[in-house]
């Protein structure tokens, strides 16, 4: 029975242990957060916010318009009001939403209205919609300190979010993905055809020229 009573300290210091692992992993864990933004193609922008540090997932979408259950095609038709859309699902204790709205500017060209780079219409134009008081004061703020540091007027609105709807399955993780699509260079993984359609729009190239070394994402 000896054995047994000098085992209790043991099993005492072990459950103190792990009570303090615990309460040290609940102090540093912060809630789970979401944006929405508007940055013209979905892809780069889910391929650009994935790269963050504290961002858990990126999903490509329509919000915006006035049609439910949007497909691509009608999206890019211009017949539904939605905008190209990414929902940015991020943990507050890593990265905070300042921080991605300051990142969000500096990822586009915030000054064309009517799309962006080679993508032209509604919807591909830049948009933030933001739910509550808190988040448009944070997205205002962070568009009050890109229009002073690039000295240029910027268009991009703030809106009142609505519905958000997740766009065909085809096009999430488009910038990894290994499947092939027939495109003018032949048939190529989604990958590679990812990163001919990025350079070809002269997407890079123009956030280079707008925001020098402040851009973030160049060459994702």
């Amino acid at each position: 029975m000896r054995p047994l009573r000098r085992s209790h300290p043991i099993i005492l210091s072990l459950a103190i242990l792990a009570g303090v692992f615990l309460q040290s992993t609940d102090a540093h864990a912060g809630e789970t957060r979401e944006i929405v933004v508007a940055g013209g193609c979905f892809w780069c922008v889910e391929a650009d916010f994935e790269r963050v540090r504290g961002v858990k997932e990126a999903v490509s979408g329509y919000t915006g318009g006035t049609v439910a259950n949007p497909t691509y095609k009608q999206v890019t038709a211009g017949r539904t009001g939605h905008y190209e859309a990414v929902k940015i699902t991020y943990d507050s204790a890593v990265v905070d939403r300042d921080r991605l709205f300051n990142l969000f500017f500096r990822s586009i060209d915030p000054t064309d209205a009517g799309g962006q780079f080679c993508d032209r219409g509604q919807s591909y134009a830049t948009a933030i919609f933001v739910s509550n008081a808190a988040e448009r004061a944070a997205a205002e703020k962070a568009k009050a300190e890109a229009q002073a540091a690039l000295g240029r007027k910027i268009v991009t609105p703030i809106l009142d979010a609505s519905a958000f709807y997740e766009a065909e399955d085809y096009h999430q993780n488009y910038y990894k993905g290994t499947n092939r699509v027939l495109t003018r260079f032949g048939a190529i993984p989604q990958k590679d055809a990812y990163k001919r359609y990025r350079e070809g729009c002269g997407r890079d190239a123009r956030i280079k020229q707008l925001w020098g070394n402040d851009a973030p994402f160049i060459g994702n």
